[in-house]
């Protein structure tokens, strides 16, 4: 690994797609202050791009669900094992751990073991389920870089160092390029006429294998009932970068029907500039959708197992990003078995049938964005971390 005596070092882990992007921005903000900073950890290409050594590939590590974590034990334990060598003999002036909770902490414990501070970017959902982490994280983490705005109240309240950065989605190219004002998403009497003759309706499933096995056939199935009953309606399949689209083009020859679809590769924006409404996985793409105002009805499944777990476990009434910022339920969730064709499809059917109450979801999706803090999340976090070496 080639690093001077002179530079200082940091070491960034992002188990998850998302988080690689994420920690990639931060480190292009961190070397805009330090050129001579030194960087490694675990990531993915994006990380790889932006300048950092990478130890252990993020993607051997990325799992959903309580049940499916037992399948990628055997790559966990290596990737665990990479990490804390790697901190015990380079160690590094800063870690940096990028969301991916239950594999980050470990980490974290090992590097207030050997006083090595701790920033944590992008906070594992505590307030939502779980809440006893946050005795963890008080004992393990010097600061927590937060994207959503009630959880730096949320970690203050716990005597944990916290501060509020914006969500780094606001820092991408096309959030940056597009005027999200509520007055470029009014909707007058024109939209109200293309609601009623015409529809697009986006299909978002996911952007891992398993999301997308589960949740395709039921978004296609309630394509199938919707095409039955209105007619000029068409769909376009987003097919996440992360995502095998061969998976994708066999769910739909699978699944076949009355409706015909289109697969989108060129990024979700190209999905929701076209779309009246999306059907989407509970993730950070719903966030995404919000941003850009478009309605939406969120679904869910996992393994039962993992379902009732996680249920037990929950402590809010929503799920969906989107919901739980605005304190209430903007949009229909539809989870487990209730995310079926019949039930999706009578809700979207609903929907599309509702102007007045199309622009007031949209009305309400777009006043989120006013409260994520605008873009430079990045630079933000850079300055926490410098901070932190100092």
């Amino acid at each position: 690994m080639s690093r001077s005596l002179e530079q200082q070092c940091i070491m960034i882990i992002a188990g998850e797609a998302s988080g690689d992007l994420h920690g990639s921005h931060l480190v292009k903000a961190m070397r805009k202050k330090d050129q001579s900073l030194f960087f490694c950890g675990i990531g993915g290409q994006a990380l790889k791009d932006a300048g950092t050594k990478i130890l252990f590939d993020a993607s051997r590590l990325a799992v959903v669900g309580i049940t499916e974590v037992f399948s990628k034990i055997p790559d966990l334990l290596k990737g665990m094992t990479t990490a804390k060598r790697v901190l015990k003999t380079l160690r590094p002036d800063l870690l940096i751990l990028i969301d991916f909770p239950d594999f980050n902490f470990h980490i974290a414990a090992v590097a207030k073991k050997i006083g090595i501070p701790v920033l944590y970017y992008i906070s594992p959902q505590v307030w939502a389920w779980r809440s006893g982490r946050s005795k963890k994280i008080k004992k393990l983490v010097d600061h927590m870089a937060v994207i959503l705005p009630f959880e730096e109240d949320y970690y203050k309240a716990h005597k944990i160092p916290a501060t509020f950065v914006g969500h780094p989605l606001l820092d991408t190219d096309f959030f940056r390029s597009k005027n999200f004002s509520h007055a470029c998403f009014s909707v007058d009497k024109a939209l109200e006429k293309k609601v009623k003759d015409f529809n697009v309706i986006g299909l978002l499933p996911g952007s891992r294998d398993k999301e997308i096995s589960r949740h395709l056939p039921e978004m296609i199935g309630a394509a199938h009932v919707l095409s039955k009953r209105k007619k000029n309606i068409k769909f376009i399949i987003s097919v996440a970068p992360s995502a095998e689209r061969s998976l994708v083009e066999g769910v739909v020859k699978r699944c076949q029907g009355p409706a015909a679809f289109e697969l989108e590769s060129g990024g979700v924006d190209k999905v929701l500039e076209r779309c009246d409404l999306v059907i989407a996985a509970s993730g950070t793409v719903t966030l995404e959708a919000g941003i850009f105002g478009t309605p939406m009805i969120i679904v869910y499944k996992m393994s039962p197992v993992s379902y009732w777990l996680g249920r037990a476990m929950i402590e809010v009434k929503n799920v969906g990003l989107v919901n739980l910022i605005a304190g209430e339920e903007i949009v229909p969730e539809l989870l487990q078995g209730d995310a079926n064709p019949e039930k999706i499809a009578d809700k979207v059917f609903g929907m599309l049938n509702d102007p007045a109450g199309l622009e007031e979801i949209r009305n309400k999706l777009l006043g989120i964005r006013d409260v994520l803090g605008g873009s430079g999340a990045s630079e933000r976090v850079a300055e926490i971390a410098i901070s932190m070496l100092l």
